[in-house]
């Protein structure tokens, strides 16, 4: 049944995830930690840090790691695991792969016209709200603390995001290079890594 309720879960957000990885994180959230609670929302955080740091999309990264998460959580082995996490992989992709199909030769042919652009018009603001979302989402106590039990951990981790996000976007810092950065850095305030 896991695998049933995966494939029309995955094909769902894969269907309606438009604006990329990031756009579809909430979705992902929604369905697999408060709709089907086959993870808790701290298992869920800690996939999309990893789905961020492995190679490619994110959204496709998430989809792998929850589906295997999911299989497992259900009791399942570790071997039907790998089969739940390419199979909402799979889910995830087999939307997009129809829809290109059918839509490639209509939209190579009617690019300019006037109903086509007025639908690209409206779906850019709707992909900046599912981004923005998703970073909201991450906005926990799970990602920074809370400041009434652990002041410290709360302004180290604010600290470390304002400083991650300028150093991205303002002084343009390869994106690796930070992870790195943060990542000792924590590891240094949680005692991973002693001074």
């Amino acid at each position: 049944m896991i695998f049933l309720e995966l494939f029309i879960t995955f094909f769902k957000i894969g269907l309606f995830g438009f604006g990329g990885g990031l756009a579809i994180i909430s979705l992902i959230q929604n369905e697999v930690v408060s709709k089907h609670a086959w993870m808790t929302f701290s298992e869920f955080t800690d996939i999309v840090a990893v789905s961020q740091m492995t190679p490619g999309p994110i959204g496709i990264n998430a989809a792998t790691y929850v589906g295997y998460t999911a299989v497992v959580n259900s009791g399942l082995s570790a071997t039907w695991g790998v089969a739940g996490s390419l199979l909402a992989t799979f889910s995830t992709l087999l939307p997009s792969f129809i829809l290109m199909l059918l839509v490639s030769r209509f939209l190579i042919k009617y690019t300019d016209h006037p109903a086509v652009r007025a639908v690209f018009s409206i779906l850019r603001p709707l992909v900046i709200g599912l981004i923005a979302s998703a970073a909201l989402m991450l906005m926990n106590e799970e990602n920074f603390g809370n400041p009434t039990k652990s002041t410290t951990q709360f302004v180290v981790s604010v600290i470390l995001c304002a400083a991650s996000f300028l150093a991205i976007n303002k002084w343009k810092v390869n994106p690796i290079f930070v992870i790195l950065v943060a990542g000792v850095i924590g590891g240094v305030f949680y005692g991973f890594f002693p001074i």
